[in-house]
């Protein structure tokens, strides 16, 4: 992002269109006070993952979209784990969905502050949450907020999606897309999942999945190792195919996204140094670009674990993916893309077209309902998500809410 002027609303000069007179009194009712009490209510409700404890995070949420007037619903994914819907209801033409998570990754030590007791200091709100993502959900809240007071005309519904879980197994995403495939009334042209972006527009993100490998082999005495099968030796030259594979990959790199990229990332076997080991797991991160498929990934391994002889001679291999979200890509010159461009310039701010190393729930949009997904929102993906002492520019809130709005208002235009 090239950065953030002055706010984008003001008095309507003579000469305004009725469309731009609206946009005008929609951006006049998204203010930087109301931005910041919702953001600092959603961080303080917490939500550390691992751990299931969204539940007040929608509360918050629900409470302030019920006084709002928009229409809410719930969908227990686990116990304590609700996933949230609110949509402003527009039109009879397919609307547009904003989609978040509620739940946030441990705070962890070494904050300056207590991480879920924000305040904001020189312009930024500071807190576990605040960029990655409870500032991307007051944004698009507010905006809808401000849209419903105004009474705008508005194409087709105009929807929040808050899941659960996003940043463990995707729990929440894996029972929202089925339950929209289900319901009769779910009709949205495209999705912007309002992570932290630095309010960049983005048309592309690599997925990810993970991959648990077992490898069993025989005990015996370190004395007679020819006695026994080792499962570590084994394990072993599984990795050095994954290294092979990573290095083959980054030889045809994608512009926009890069390559897929394999990681080792957790490896226990053995029972003891003077033992043979008979059995090694070992835990592996591989990303996905768009249109991989993680089972097909793996079955190409197994291949190859069997073509270099390894799973013989007493030397059996179990694996499965245990999770897996997809990477998802939106042509650059789609409707959505020039949508959120335009409305980032409108509110103020210079917004670059970019893609992603990094998943998302979206993956599961695109791929599962076949809705355009872009990644937009306020905050830094790489210098503020997941860190010590987490904050969110105060400016980037309220450019995203009225960029929000303004997509909104836009939207099939």
């Amino acid at each position: 992002m090239s950065g953030v002027s002055g706010p984008a609303a003001g008095s309507a000069p003579a000469s305004l269109s009725l469309e731009q007179e609206l946009e005008q009194e929609v951006l006049v009712r998204i203010t930087e006070s109301a931005l910041v009490s919702l953001t600092t209510d959603l961080v303080a409700a917490a939500g550390e993952n691992p751990g299931g404890t969204e539940e007040a995070t929608v509360a918050v949420l629900q409470d302030f979209c019920l006084r709002a007037g928009l229409e809410v619903s719930t969908q227990d994914v686990a116990p304590g784990r609700p996933n949230f819907t609110a949509v402003l209801p527009g039109g009879d033409r397919p609307g547009l969905l904003f989609l978040g998570h509620s739940d946030v990754v441990p705070a962890g030590p070494g904050w300056d502050l207590p991480p879920f007791e924000p305040y904001v200091r020189d312009g930024r709100l500071y807190g576990r949450g605040s960029t990655d993502m409870k500032g991307g959900l007051a944004a698009v809240v507010i905006a809808l907020a401000a849209l419903k007071e105004t009474g705008a005309g508005l194409p087709g519904n105009m929807a929040l999606a808050c899941t659960v879980d996003e940043e463990d197994l995707g729990l929440g995403i894996r029972a929202f897309t089925p339950a929209a495939l289900a319901d009769p009334g779910f009709s949205y042209s495209a999705c912007v999942v309002a992570e932290p972006t630095d309010l960049e527009t983005v048309i592309g993100c690599r997925g990810d999945s993970y991959i648990e490998l077992k490898v069993t082999g025989k005990a015996a005495h370190s004395g007679r190792p020819a006695d026994g099968r080792n499962a570590i030796d084994a394990a072993a030259k599984i990795l050095a195919l994954v290294r092979e594979d990573h290095a083959q990959l980054q030889e045809t790199l994608d512009p926009l996204l890069g390559a897929g990229t394999w990681n080792i990332g957790l490896i226990n076997g053995g029972s003891g140094t003077s033992m043979v080991a008979a059995e090694c797991t070992v835990s592996l991160d591989r990303r996905l670009m768009p249109g991989e498929d993680a089972a097909v990934i793996l079955d190409r391994l197994l291949a190859k674990v069997s073509e270099a002889g390894i799973d013989t001679d007493g030397i059996s291999v179990e694996a499965a993916v245990t999770m897996e979200m997809p990477g998802f890509r939106t042509p650059a010159e789609h409707p959505l893309v020039v949508n959120s461009v335009a409305a980032l310039a409108d509110a103020g701010v210079e917004s670059a077209v970019t893609g992603w190393t990094a998943a998302c729930d979206g993956g599961f949009i695109s791929r599962d309902l076949g809705i355009p997904t872009i990644v937009m929102g306020p905050g830094g993906l790489n210098d503020q998500a997941h860190q010590v002492n987490e904050s969110v520019s105060v400016a980037e809130l309220v450019a995203a809410a009225r960029a929000y709005a303004l997509m909104c208002l836009r939207h099939g235009t």
